[in-house]
């Protein structure tokens, strides 16, 4: 609504004539006609004496709709807030599922881990007492096997035997042979076991 229109419409609404309302004002009829013509304006003091007159803000006066802006600027920020949520929420999801990703990427490594060191090695070795020839296998597993051994010296070599350690089982063999006489020799995979 222009400021014209609303002009004539308080003035009908409070009965006044235009003759009245430009007494009021100090002005001549002819202004308050042009004002409700929208031929011109009222100027700045004119409008506050009006808004004085019609018990009015200048704002509803000249129609300024401040309501929708107030209402349009909450509803701005709100929508504005909305997204923020959102967008935090994304990256909450997301936080969670980098942290659950890493923790089954971390349990994954150490299976593989385990499964990799679980790898079972063994050994073969070819040792010598007082002309008697034995063939000790032995493995990470719990395999053990001493060809040509009797059950005194299968007992005392499983009990030499870490299975956890290949090396110091190597080394433990070797030392018991040795302490006896003998001497032993770890054979690789290639070598044929000799003929007894």
């Amino acid at each position: 609504m222009s400021i014209g229109s609303k002009l004539s419409e308080l003035r009908k609404k409070n009965n006044y004539s235009q003759e009245d309302l430009a007494e009021k004002l100090n002005v001549t009829r002819q202004t308050i006609s042009k004002w409700e013509l929208d031929e011109t304006s009222p100027d700045l003091n004119s409008a506050k004496q009006l808004s004085i007159i019609f018990q009015i803000s200048l704002d509803d006066l000249v129609d300024n709709d401040i309501k929708n802006i107030v209402v349009e600027k909450v509803s701005n920020t709100e929508k504005l807030a909305g997204i923020i949520i959102d967008t935090l929420k994304v990256i909450g999801i997301g936080f969670v599922i980098l942290i659950i990703l890493s923790i089954v990427i971390i349990f994954v490594f150490n299976i593989t881990q385990s499964e990799t060191s679980k790898t079972t090695s063994s050994v073969t070795m070819a040792c010598e007492v007082a002309d008697e020839s034995y063939l000790v296998k032995f493995g990470s597993d719990g395999y053990f096997d001493c060809k040509g051994c009797n059950d005194k010296m299968l007992i005392s070599l499983m009990d030499f035997t870490d299975w956890a350690n290949i090396d110091t089982s190597i080394e433990n063999v070797n030392n018991y042979f040795e302490s006896n006489g003998g001497q032993c020799r770890v054979m690789s995979s290639e070598e044929s076991i000799p003929a007894k």
